[in-house]
């Protein structure tokens, strides 16, 4: 491969002095540049404590300006409806609603210029305008490009047909001729204004010769002279051939009678039937395509491919599809003649013309400022089945090659991310893979957009994503001491240790406090206490507080001494267990009976005889003042017990 003949752009770092300090990047997540600088090195001769700042440059910026909102959220409905109605686009209406959907982006992109235009005129700011004039250009261009690959591509239109469409195209982006067609129109005497012949060459410049003809009566009425050649002229504009669009007539006989009708303007100018008027003999000779005569006129195009339409109108108005690229080329050469190089946008047309849409795409890629344009305007083609022949080119499929970067660049912004999603669910071969890649890298920064990322994860059953999202809200909400929360996030990560690690500090803070926090949760556990020994125990043991307020004592004691026999609860907490049991055993009516007794009594001695810190256990007074309540309660309790059932055994 030959070397390129310039080197290739440098990034510009504001600050940064690439000879007297170090310089390194490296690629970070949604295509994001970062890069170090270090001011201040040992050396400068400055003294200062050496530091390094970090630069973070965006590829694509554009998705941050507010203004372009409308154009990302608005296309976006555009393209998931064309998704959905793929199975439906079938037939001859196939064509048609592609061509809609095509019109529907054009419109988008329309809506979005005009809106830029107007922020433009409202702002005070001259650094703000020149960014809103630029995006105002950078549009324009884009639906200038769009709408011409829509005529070629999208459409497919035919020969006839195919030049009414390009004069559509050159008069919906040729602006500046509205705004002199009003400046004659509203003025006094229209006929002998500066630039009425200006515009009245425009008109036929543009095939528009109803208005052509409408001015060109003010001036017969306002110079009689030239009423016969006024009459001629008006009659051979009048009569001029032009294909139609409900195929009337076939290719042949337009062809024809456009033949008869070239050779009626060529024997009028070559009698001098409008020698004594230099303005209509101009008109004449651009009927009959003479290139000089409409050359004459390149200030009031202004372009080259206007220029082609023209010439196109009056030369060969049956032009084919694949007759274009000649014409083209030929026109750029003519119009600029060697004045000035094509630019970019020229280029892109270029290619157009010459149904090289591969071409189209990469110039694109490489002159718009987002990936925007080219992933909506490939998708659409590729629904259009034109570019099977190209998919191998980026190792993959175009189509999803350069959704995958468009919707990459969503995923750096904080709310647009969500749009990105859906452009990756349509990327059959590696959207799931970006979409787990991206999805990791969302800032959960509130717990309603970490519900958003998880009902999208869930949704498409991503349950690695689920989990690692659960654990890092659990983990935050566990920092915050929002244990309900923290419990919460871990139930629906299922992650059992973490959940062991909450429910301890639910047990810990009920010790220091008295009382359970986050009661509704507690209470509504369910089949989730189950994920762990210790969730379940703090759901049993919060059961047991409600059937003892219920004053239902009997069921609080079976399930007390449930909880300290199944040794499911932690060794730390069983005192507090036993001390729930005071309670109960200094009831009126006899609640445990003599086998729980005895279940108590040894509970409690293993507890003080297992303990590993028995002499501090031993030593601590209120500990050991618990224990001999406990002891006495429970002997106490055994003597009603053997009373009231020797009672009972004796009647």
């Amino acid at each position: 491969m030959d070397e390129p003949d310039t080197e290739p752009p440098l990034v510009v770092v504001p600050g940064a002095d690439p000879s007297a300090r170090q310089l390194c990047f490296a690629w970070g997540p949604a295509e994001v540049l970062v890069c170090e600088t270090l001011f201040g090195r040992a050396g400068t001769g400055d003294g200062a404590p050496s530091s390094s700042r970090v630069f973070v440059v965006r590829r694509d910026q554009d998705i941050y300006i507010h203004t372009l909102r409308k154009l990302f959220n608005e296309s976006h409905g555009i393209f998931m409806g064309l998704q959905r109605s793929e199975e439906e686009l079938a037939g001859k209406s196939r064509k048609a609603q592609l061509v809609q959907v095509s019109k529907n982006y054009r419109s988008v992109i329309r809506a979005c210029m005009e809106d830029m235009h107007q922020a433009a005129v409202s702002t005070r700011d001259p650094a703000l305008q020149g960014q809103y004039s630029t995006q105002v250009s950078i549009l324009s261009a884009m639906e200038l490009i769009w709408n011409l690959c829509e005529i070629l591509f999208v459409e497919a239109a035919t020969a006839g047909p195919l030049l009414l469409r390009l004069l559509d195209w050159v008069r919906l982006h040729v602006c500046d001729v509205d705004s002199m067609v009003r400046e004659v129109l509203s003025s006094e005497s229209p006929s002998k204004h500066k630039l009425f012949w200006n515009v009245v060459d425009v008109f036929v410049l543009q095939g528009r010769m109803d208005e052509a003809r409408h001015l060109l009566s003010k001036e017969a009425s306002a110079n009689p002279a030239s009423m016969n050649m006024y009459k001629i002229l008006d009659d051979l504009m009048k009569k001029m051939p032009v294909p139609s669009l409900g195929n009337t007539q076939t290719l042949t006989e337009l062809e024809l009678k456009w033949q008869h009708w070239h050779e009626e303007c060529q024997r009028y100018l070559q009698d001098g039937t409008f020698a004594s008027n230099p303005h209509m003999e101009s008109i004449c000779k651009i009927l009959l395509g003479d290139e000089d005569a409409i050359l004459e006129k390149k200030e009031l195009m202004t372009t080259w491919y206007h220029f082609l339409v023209t010439r196109l109108l009056y030369s060969h108005p049956t032009v084919k599809p694949m007759e274009l690229r000649f014409y083209a080329q030929s026109s750029m050469d003519l119009f600029l003649g060697g004045e000035s190089s094509p630019e970019p946008l020229d280029m892109i047309l270029m290619a157009a013309f010459e149904f090289e849409m591969h071409q189209v795409i990469k110039e694109c890629s490489i002159v718009l400022s987002n990936w925007w344009f080219v992933a909506h305007l490939t998708d659409l083609l590729d629904h259009c089945k034109l570019l099977q022949s190209h998919n191998l080119y980026f190792g993959s499929n175009m189509r999803e090659f350069l959704l995958l970067e468009y919707a990459s660049g969503l995923f750096s912004h904080h709310s647009l991310w969500q749009l990105g999603v859906d452009y990756l669910d349509h990327c059959p071969e590696f959207g799931r893979v970006y979409l787990e890649l991206h999805i990791e890298r969302i800032p959960l920064s509130t717990e309603q957009k970490a519900l958003k990322v998880l009902r999208i994860c869930e949704q498409r059953q991503m349950h690695e994503q689920v989990r690692s999202i659960c654990k890092i809200m659990a983990m935050k909400a566990l920092r915050n001491n929002r244990l309900g929360s923290a419990l919460s996030w871990s139930i629906r990560a299922k992650d059992a240790a973490f959940a062991t690690l909450i429910s301890d500090r639910f047990l810990k803070d009920y010790c220091e406090k008295g009382c359970f926090s986050d009661l509704d949760l507690i209470d509504n556990l369910g089949p989730s206490m189950l994920l762990s020994d210790r969730l379940t125990f703090l759901g049993k043991y919060r059961e047991f507080h409600r059937l003892y307020g219920e004053k239902r004592f009997a069921e609080a004691a079976r399930l007390l001494l449930t909880l300290m026999t199944a040794h499911i609860a932690p060794c730390s907490f069983w005192m507090t267990l036993l001390t729930d049991a005071l309670p109960l055993l200094e009831q009126k009516e006899v609640i445990f009976s003599a086998e729980q007794t005895y279940e108590l009594m040894r509970c409690l001695e293993d507890l003080t005889a297992g303990n590993p810190d028995k002499q501090k256990f031993q030593d601590d007074d209120v500990e050991t003042t618990k224990v001999e309540m406990l002891r006495l309660a429970l002997a106490r309790n055994l003597a009603r017990v053997i009373v009231k059932e020797g009672t009972v055994e004796g009647s």
